[in-house]
């Protein structure tokens, strides 16, 4: 039986993987980069599996390169299959992105061009790795910072397509609408009315940072207030809690710094719902 998600939850990291397990402020689930924690053994190995032991968890790779032209990473795959078997997860999670050329990874998430042709090839990779990994696959609207030539449709009508076409889940990060709507000059609600918020099965939050006249994702909290009030416009508009996730993977704090995020995500969320904080 899979543990599902719900509630507000943490990235697994391993400045703070051992504060989890004693932590008496306890998010409610954990999600887990396999590539940092499933090809190892040893300390890191324990550590990943007393606080999936503990914490409903979920997985959310940056390599699978779901629109790459080279076949799905076999290994990767592979652990991604052991993962989610061994630790009941309800889905996986990936990026609407490709991640490697020539077969190398570029180590960066790279955009799609945004036309029809691409979204069958999405689609025909998620099904691929869905019945490899025997779970449904969720894929993440990833920040850019330029076009891929040849586009066809923006960048909401792209990733409807993909969610249509393909069948899989969405997981919104809202942090990444907001960077995106800075960097390319939209609206960010309206990028959230276009979505269809009943496929949404995760929400991301997260720092940025501005530099040079771009925002860069970054992931250096604590998180500003726009992105709050994005968050809570999303909440609203879904009319329903959404499991949703503090990533914070620079210049972390201790736990409880995190922590005081994941507590600021579940008020936000109460809010939009008009319920008790």
């Amino acid at each position: 039986m899979t543990r599902e998600l719900h509630g507000f939850g943490v990235g697994l990291r391993r400045s703070f993987a051992d504060a989890l397990l004693e932590t008496v402020r306890p998010p409610d689930f954990i999600e887990l980069t396999p590539e940092n924690w499933a090809f190892f053994g040893g300390r890191r190995r324990q550590m990943l599996e007393a606080n999936a032991e503990r914490f409903p968890s979920t997985s959310h790779s940056v390599s699978l390169s779901i629109g790459g032209l080279e076949p799905l990473d076999a290994p990767l795959i592979d652990s991604l299959a052991q993962l989610v078997r061994r630790h009941r997860m309800t889905f996986f999670s990936d990026h609407l992105c490709y991640s490697s050329v020539a077969g190398s990874p570029v180590h960066d998430l790279l955009p799609l061009p945004f036309t029809a042709e691409v979204v069958e090839h999405v689609a025909r990779r998620v099904a691929e790795a869905q019945e490899r990994v025997e779970a449904p696959l969720a894929l993440e609207n990833a920040t850019f910072y330029s076009h891929m030539p040849g586009a066809e449709m923006d960048e909401a009508a792209f990733l409807g397509a993909v969610l249509e076409r393909s069948g899989c889940r969405l997981l919104l990060d809202v942090n990444n609408v907001y960077v995106n709507s800075l960097n390319h000059l939209f609206e960010p609600r309206a990028f959230i009315d276009r979505m269809p918020l009943d496929r949404v099965v995760e929400i991301h939050v997260a720092g940025h940072t501005a530099m040079d006249g771009v925002v860069i994702d970054t992931h250096i909290g604590p998180i500003i207030d726009p992105v709050w009030d994005l968050y809570r416009y999303t909440i609203a508009r879904a009319g329903r809690p959404i499991p949703t996730l503090v990533e914070w993977d620079q210049e972390i704090p201790e736990l409880d710094g995190v922590l005081d995020e994941v507590d600021r995500a579940r008020a936000h969320s109460a809010r939009a719902l008009g319920e008790p904080p």
